[in-house]
């Protein structure tokens, strides 16, 4: 009995000792689930990326983020290098100088080479190069194109990171960036002088933010039959934009992608006399008043996408602007001047104005479409109601093709107006933009022994062609009498083209950015093309050796001012300006002695002097070679990016180990706010898509740009510069976390019924 009495309790010890067991192994299996549910949801709340630890590479097109792009690999997708940008203007009085900082961000597995086209003001002078990797700063130097490339190539093949500034267009530069290792951040910092623009009582300044997509016309291919005799003769055409791969860079379509290229602004307004209305066009801003002659104009809603460009104006808080300004600066054995001069509006002395032969061109190509057609719809209409009956016109509309409303230009009678207001009205953007041919039926003059009319072009158009050189040689060659008045159409004209069209053929150039615009520009453009023109221009010093330029001052237009830049062996003694308003004369004197102290005036002067050698070069006053030793000189001397040469930074430690292959990537660009991406690129088929929000979104991963060793011109704190989301796999951490959180729930509750159960 006692033996069966113990066999029944080591029985029920055992059922006890086995449940125990069952017991602490479903508890131990549920913590350890816990636990790595818990991590799970830990990870997914991580930071986007960063430069010590790369995400992984690989990726679908389904992962991509808002702000992300994609590059196609062998293995898939990955996540694309990425670019983030810093602009930061400093206005004092006359001249802006502006500093650029490009972030150049890899979050990828693989060494990198950047390629990133962009824009930059057409009369800018950039001459500083700046290169951070870490905390090493890295200043460049200003070579010949020739010698920049192979120096940046040679430091690329070595494995050191390099960074290579290029001019495409006076407007468009290149910045290449060699070697950008897994998860390394590079920033890349550029900066310019220009001067402040000035129109009547209004001065102003523009950020160019995105290159629009160019037009390139197709190389003429000529066939040939070169007969074994040596009867037949043949030439060999030549392209018309020949460095067309090196000013194209993808295009992101707006409906598939989110906007990239997160760009940040600041402007620091030191305008020399009391302010008055301060506006930004096309962003919001924020500004602050320190005092009554200073502003500091900041974005409102942090980075925008650069889509766009950034265009501030201001006014004096007087009625009346300043007329004259006089600045000066000494550098090395010259002293370098600066003029601004507004001659005094004087209505037209004779009883009548002059009839007028207004001829209107107004590009409808594809890159028009979108808002700019409409602007520019827009803007002739209210042209052709300015008309007035003794003047006459006519109508061109181009794309890659062309159509003149009337075979020769037709009085400004109602009928005729109201033709010619039907054919606008009709237009609708398609094609491609053959521009030449346009200019020259505009410049087409069969009238041109008609001193009784003044002849004017009119030219509405976004400019966007890679065959600039082209279109400035038609107008050097035909303008004849005509005065060529471009119209910038769109929120990122080709400045270049329209101000060197303008100057070329003795014209004015007028940008129209929105609808809101048209009104208020064109009433502008009226008063200019209605009112006598300040010709016959002279400059004279009296006592100085100056070298200036422009060298022949070209005529004046109701409110634009005179900007005169000479270098001078000496301050002394005056500068007389003479010229004559309508049939007025008029002379203005300035003591040379008397300007105050200005900044960056060597640089302007110098690039006004290769602006002057380029124009040289296409009017042949001056030989190809001519011209070319007139730019490399004053490139060399004054330390300039231009056609002839290029800012090249190397940094002399290695970095990308030996035998680590390189992958090169052009950095893509938005469409420009506004365009009709299928207008441009044709119809594609694509997949339905929610609407994607048109702002760049920098999330939470934000680069703080190093402080820089900056010029004594621009003295400003480091900025933040936020950069779009990387494309994560957090919500895949988020739904792993969730499932074992939820499996270690489950074994909870069946452990317990466990428990709870009888044996």
């Amino acid at each position: 009995m006692t033996t069966i009495c113990d066999e029944m309790d080591n029985s029920r010890r055992m059922r006890l000792s086995r449940k125990a067991r069952i017991a602490l192994f479903f508890l131990v299996e549920s913590v350890v689930a816990l636990a790595i549910g818990f991590a799970a949801l830990f990870l997914s709340f991580g930071p986007g990326w960063s430069a010590e630890r790369p995400q992984p590479a690989v990726l679908k097109p389904s992962d991509a983020r808002s702000g992300s792009l994609l590059l196609k690999t062998d293995d898939g997708y990955t996540d694309a290098l990425r670019l983030g940008v810093d602009v930061d203007l400093t206005v004092s009085g006359p001249t802006v100088r502006a500093r650029v900082t490009q972030i150049f961000r890899n979050p990828t597995q693989q060494w990198m080479e950047a390629t990133y086209v962009y824009p930059l003001p057409a009369g800018g002078a950039v001459d500083t190069l700046k290169m951070v990797v870490g905390d090493r700063i890295v200043v460049g130097d200003i070579k010949e194109r020739q010698q920049a490339r192979a120096i940046y190539e040679q430091a690329k093949r070595d494995g050191q990171k390099a960074v290579l500034t290029e001019q495409e267009r006076p407007n468009i530069f290149t910045n290449s960036v060699a070697n950008i290792g897994p998860g390394e951040t590079v920033l890349v910092q550029i900066e310019y002088q220009e001067p402040v623009q000035q129109n009547g009582n209004e001065f102003s300044l523009r950020v160019p933010m995105v290159v629009g997509p160019r037009y390139n016309p197709a190389p003429v291919v000529q066939s040939v039959d070169l007969r074994p005799d040596g009867g037949g003769w043949g030439s060999t055409a030549t392209d018309p934009v020949p460095d067309r791969n090196r000013i194209a860079s993808p295009v992101l379509d707006p409906a598939e992608n989110a906007a990239i290229n997160p760009t940040n602004i600041t402007v620091r307004l030191q305008a020399g006399f009391p302010l008055g209305e301060v506006k930004s066009h096309f962003h919001q801003v924020k500004i602050d008043s320190p005092d009554s002659t200073r502003r500091v104009i900041t974005l409102a809603e942090g980075p925008v996408p650069a889509d766009r460009d950034f265009e501030l104006t201001w006014k004096p808080a007087a009625e009346k602007a300043p007329s004259v300004g006089l600045f000066r600066e000494h550098v090395g054995n010259a002293d370098y001047l600066l003029a601004f001069v507004t001659p005094p509006s004087v209505e037209q002395a004779r009883e009548r104005p002059m009839p007028r032969e207004v001829i209107f061109v107004i590009d409808n190509s594809g890159s028009m479409g979108g808002t700019s057609i409409i602007q520019a719809k827009a803007s002739l209409l209210y042209a052709l109601g300015r008309l007035q009956p003794n003047d006459r016109f006519n109508v061109i509309r181009f794309d890659d093709t062309m159509d003149v409303l009337f075979p020769t230009p037709v009085a400004a009678n109602s009928a005729n107006v109201a033709n010619a207001t039907s054919f606008v009205s009709a237009l609708q953007a398609r094609g491609g933009t053959e521009m030449v041919p346009s200019m020259r039926a505009a410049l087409s003059d069969n009238n041109r022994e008609d001193a009784d009319y003044v002849r004017q072009v009119v030219f509405l158009t976004d400019g966007a062609i890679g065959n600039e050189q082209q279109l400035f040689e038609t107008i050097s060659a035909l303008r004849g009498r005509s005065r060529v008045f471009m119209v910038g159409i769109g929120s990122a004209p080709n400045t270049h083209l329209m101000t060197r069209a303008a100057e070329l053929g003795r014209g004015t150039f007028t940008h129209i950015g929105s609808v809101e615009q048209v009104d208020e520009r064109m009433r502008g453009l009226f008063a200019k093309l209605e009112n006598p023109a300040v010709t016959g221009l002279t400059a004279k010093f009296s006592e100085a050796t100056a070298d200036m330029t422009p060298s022949a001052i070209p005529d004046l237009y109701r409110d634009e001012p005179l900007v005169l830049a000479a270098k001078l062996d000496k301050l002394a003694g005056s500068v007389e300006i003479k010229g004559r308003i309508g049939d007025r004369p008029w002379s203005v004197t300035l003591p040379v002695a008397s300007a105050a102290e200005g900044k960056g005036l060597s640089k302007l002067w110098a690039r006004r002097k290769i602006s002057d050698a380029e124009v040289a070069r296409t009017t042949r006053q001056a030989t190809p070679e001519e011209s070319d030793k007139t730019i490399l000189a004053l490139a060399l001397e004054h330390q300039l990016v231009t056609r002839l040469t290029s800012l090249v930074a190397v940094d002399k430690t290695p970095s990308r180990p030996e035998g680590e292959p390189l992958k090169l990537t052009e950095l893509p660009l938005n469409l420009p706010a506004g365009w009709d991406f299928a207008k441009v690129f044709g119809e594609r088929p694509r997949l339905q898509v929610a609407p994607t929000e048109r702002r760049a979104d920098g999330g939470d991963a934000r680069v703080q740009v190093a402080s820089l060793k900056r010029s004594p011109v621009v003295t400003t704190p480091p900025a933040t510069v936020p950069l779009p989301k990387t494309a994560t796999d957090a919500e895949l951490k988020m739904i792993a976390g969730v499932i074992f959180l939820t499996v270690s729930l489950l074994l909870m509750l069946f452990n317990r019924r466990q428990m709870s159960s009888p044996r």
